[in-house]
């Protein structure tokens, strides 16, 4: 933590408890958290929960107890599954709220330390600075150049600046700090706060949904309207067959049962919320669930220099003086080059949290006898600003003693300075040679200026140019790798600095990145029409002296190409590309909180191998949810139109399976989905595969093709057998326990089969997924207990099958379900490649 400068010594320990116990926590509480209750009273409103509640009511009525009796056992069994599967999801995005809640920083105990921003009480010392989100209301007792957005509360874009001299000392929660330092005595946390008070209208803002969330209501949707009306349909025509009220409301509710695919919208929220938690264990904290959709469609990755592809492990490790014209490292340095450090270090923040400044601080102690920082108080500051940018900062002692001192882009220091053409040349000769080794490098000059009137902006300042110092970030060991991965998977790597040039171009060139000979810079992208600015950011990859409208032109162009874009980023300039960008990528750790809000991913190592493991979850889960859906849909056509078709046709056993049997089924069918497909590991080929385009269909085509073919293979198999069952003149008990039996058989290997539609099912018998084998026997267990124990038999109305009736049954469950093993192998023989 940085050190406290202030003479502040902020609450103590035990004030702070006082504190907390007399105002509570630092949160914000109004709209309740789903719970139990919740979820019940959702439940009660599910179509298959009122199908179900229906049938056991109409069964009590025409006296079949038992029937009434299970399915109220049923009815109970689907709703503790629903809730857990709520629950899980729950949990989890309950451990990625408390992941991604923010920090602030506060003076305790004379000392600085980052907290949890809920932990704030009343009358902390809060420090806020450039970046970062203010947590609480106060007063500002100490500040440096300080200004505040809080356009949250007012509409004004323009920043207000203020200091506790202001009439305007105050500071508010959730607006921003746009330049500068300030301390504030906390005065109001929570709902206390002015944003607190107001809060309410942030309950009516809801999330827009995904494409996919789309087009998986929509499916449901439709599925609900045509069983219901088909169950109208059904209904009246068999009452007008029967004339039995009951009888044949139970039959169309048995096909309505079938059609209902109530599984998919629990797959899909379960998938999602389970697969945010997987990435949160990796390290990933997703702010916003629909981003997990997105990751597998990433098909650009914009990245920054330093702290992503380099360590942001800064050493002074050069420094150049204009009077000396050499370069050295500090250690041998003479008193021009000592200086030069020592007004570098001026230049710099009094408290350093920036990687550079930190190493020029270091420096100064290292190389200076007496340490001057006490002695001297900042007076002034104009923050980091300009294009390129630099910062200027005056400090003055109690005689009177003052330094100006700046440090920036050299090029924005040889502009304000009295420089001849000679010495022009021998400093970008300098320059040229240093960042040609990849060393970063910025101007450092001082100003002798005279008076309190300080003019408006620094460039005013008359300044004499002292020299350069470099530093040296060296690449992260695992870069060139991540870089390979995203080639590998089909995503372009875009680099966006604000360095210079020939340094991005020698670190890109250190680390094998493709396309570094071509750069551009922020300057020269702003004069390019917006055809030719989306040519361009299609065909270069670096780009160097960047700033937020050049970023965020950069992104909106890629978007224009109908690119989806990954862009990583930590400073506040960041923070309009991270909102334009599809997938905004904040640094957990050197991210600013600006950053953070902006963003809908945080990495918490600010290590770039994550987003390479974020696009395969994602890709996973988006490949997992499809197998599941394209799961639900062929298993689901066979039991409707084995209910159905008999029924309609008029054959010898139009009931051939009731709810009862339905129920059974569905009760399979919902683990199956949710828990082996949400399991399964992702397939070797994932990665080696282009980005799947984000305007996909879910449910394209060729895909609904593929299910509902196989749909129709099982219905063969089911009808096949019942007809074979008549022709045998077996009874309609024995008639339903081959049918059954053949969905049930049908079901597994259709788990199975379906674990890939490319690799062969010897292939996917070697995934690790446990639980595969755990839900087939458990199916298999309870399917044998239902054939063979009498009392169970009687009461599903099934009989025992012979060993030639049951292999017969289970044969052709296994044949209308392992055909589709040719379809893979000649997918494979066509794309070998891929097999590599």
């Amino acid at each position: 933590m940085p050190t406290n400068n202030f003479n502040i010594n902020g609450l103590s320990s035990e004030q702070v408890l006082i504190s907390r116990e007399k105002y509570g926590k630092n949160t914000l509480n109004y709209k309740r958290e789903n719970n139990v209750l919740d979820d019940i009273t959702k439940l009660v409103k599910e179509p298959m929960i009122i199908l179900l509640f229906v049938a056991a009511l109409i069964y009590l009525i025409s006296g079949n107890i038992g029937d009434a009796i299970f399915l109220a056992s049923a009815i109970i069994l689907v709703s503790i599954i629903s809730i857990y599967q709520d629950s899980r999801s729950r949990n989890a995005l309950q451990k990625l709220k408390k992941l991604s809640q923010p920090h602030c920083k506060v003076i305790r105990d004379g000392l600085v330390a980052e907290i949890n921003s809920d932990d704030l009480v009343v009358g902390d010392s809060l420090m806020v600075e450039e970046g970062t989100s203010i947590t609480a209301d106060g007063i500002i007792v100490h500040s440096n150049d300080f200004s505040v957005n809080e356009s949250i509360l007012t509409g004004e874009s323009l920043s207000v600046f203020k200091d506790k001299n202001k009439e305007d000392n105050l500071i508010f929660t959730g607006t921003t700090v746009a330049s500068g330092l300030a301390i504030a005595t906390v005065t109001h946390i929570g709902n206390e706060t002015k944003l607190g008070k107001i809060g309410k209208s942030l309950e009516s803002i809801t999330e827009e949904k995904t494409p996919l969330e789309l087009q998986i209501t929509n499916f449901v949707k439709t599925m609900v309207i045509s069983g219901s009306f088909v169950f109208i349909l059904v209904w009246v025509i068999n009452y007008f067959i029967s004339y039995n009220l009951l009888d044949s409301l139970l039959k169309a509710l048995t096909l309505a049962m079938s059609i209902l695919p109530e599984e998919i919208p629990m797959a899909f929220t379960s998938f999602m919320a389970i697969g945010a938690w997987r990435l949160m264990k990796m390290g990933i904290v997703v702010k916003q669930m629909k981003t997990v959709e997105t990751l597998g469609s990433a098909t650009v990755i914009c990245t920054d220099k330093t702290g992503t592809i380099t360590e942001n492990k800064m050493s002074l490790a050069k420094i150049y003086t204009l009077n000396s014209n050499r370069i050295v490292a500090p250690e041998a340095a003479n008193e021009d080059e000592k200086q030069l450090i020592k007004i570098a270090m001026w230049a710099s923040e009094p408290i350093p949290f920036d990687a550079m400044e930190i190493a020029l601080h270091q420096a100064y102690i290292d190389l200076q006898v007496k340490d001057e920082r006490p002695n001297f108080k900042l007076i002034h500051e104009y923050p980091l600003g300009g294009k390129p940018p630099m910062m200027t900062h005056i400090f003055e002692n109690t005689t009177g003693k003052r330094i100006i001192a700046a440090k920036g882009a050299p090029e924005a220091l040889i502009a304000i300075s009295n420089l001849t053409s000679v010495e022009k040349k021998e400093i970008n000769n300098a320059i040229q040679t240093i960042t040609s080794k990849g060393y970063r490098v910025l101007g450092v000059g001082d100003s002798d200026f005279k008076g309190t009137n300080f003019p408006k902006t620094q460039q005013e300042f008359k300044f004499n140019f002292i020299g350069i110092v470099a530093f040296y970030d060296p690449p992260k060991k695992n870069i060139n790798k991540v870089f390979e991965d995203f080639y590998q998977a089909g995503i372009a790597v875009k680099i966006i600095t604000g360095d210079n040039a020939a340094t991005t171009k020698a670190i890109a060139e250190q680390v094998a990145f493709r396309g570094f000979e071509n750069s551009l810079t922020g300057d020269e992208l702003m004069k390019l029409s917006e055809k030719e600015l989306e040519e361009s950011v299609m065909n270069t990859n670096i780009f160097t002296r960047m700033y937020p409208e050049a970023k965020l032109r950069i992104i909106n162009a890629l978007k224009a190409k109908n690119q989806i874009v990954a862009m990583t980023g930590d400073g506040v300039n960041d923070g309009p590309a991270l909102k334009a960008a599809h997938i905004g990528i904040a640094m957990g750790k050197k991210g600013t909180e600006i950053a953070k809000q902006a963003a809908s991913l945080i990495l918490t190592e600010d290590d770039l191998s994550k987003m390479v493991d974020a696009i395969a979850m994602g890709r996973r889960i988006y490949t997992n949810l499809k197998k599941a859906i394209q799961y639900i849909i062929s298993i689901h056509i066979p039991i409707i139109l084995t209910v159905f078709i008999p029924l309609a046709l008029g054959w010898i056993y139009p009931n051939i399976l009731s709810p009862v049997h339905i129920i059974f089924l569905e009760l399979i069918m919902g683990p199956t989905c949710s828990i082996i497909f949400e399991n399964e590991p992702m397939e070797k080929n994932t990665m080696l595969q282009k980005p799947r385009p984000f305007t996909t269909t879910f449910f394209n085509w060729s895909e609904l093709t593929t299910s509902i073919i196989q749909g129709l293979a099982i219905t063969i198999g089911t009808l096949a057998i019942y007809q074979y069952s008549v022709y045998m003149a077996y009874d309609e008990a024995l008639t339903r326990t081959m049918v059954f039996t053949v969905l049930i058989t049908a079901n597994i290997f259709l788990t199975l089969v379906n674990r890939s539609f490319y690799y062969s099912i010897f292939t996917t018998l070697k995934y690790k997924n446990n639980l595969v084998l755990l839900i087939i026997a458990i199916t298999v267990a309870i399917t044998g207990v239902l054939l063979f124990v009498p009392p169970l038999t009687r009461f599903f109305e099934f009989e025992a099958l012979t060993m030639s009736q049951l292999a017969l049954s289970m044969a052709i469950g296994f044949i209308s379900v392992i055909w589709y093993e040719f379809v893979k192998m000649n997918t494979r023989s066509k794309n070998k490649p891929i097999e590599s």
